[in-house]
């Protein structure tokens, strides 16, 4: 298992693997169409758009929480 100290690192690894996915399939289908060895081509975008989300995610996660953090009410606390 992996240690607790790396979660923020591992999300931000996760979910931006699989939202860069997502949104360069989306784009390379959109600018090539159905041609062939469209998944090669796509993977290909794919790997080095992770590389720029993963950084991204990990350099500003700090500060859109703290902006979710401005954004939100608080919750009622129970006494």
């Amino acid at each position: 298992m992996i240690p607790a100290r790396y979660a923020n690192a591992l999300f931000s690894l996760i979910l931006s693997g699989l939202m860069s996915l997502m949104v360069s399939g989306l784009s390379t289908v959109k600018a090539l169409g159905p041609i062939d060895g469209i998944v090669v081509i796509w993977l290909r975008n794919w790997l080095s758009c992770w590389g720029v989300a993963f950084v991204t995610a990990l350099l500003l996660a700090p500060h859109v929480r703290r902006l979710v953090d401005l954004l939100i009410k608080p919750r009622k606390r129970i006494v």
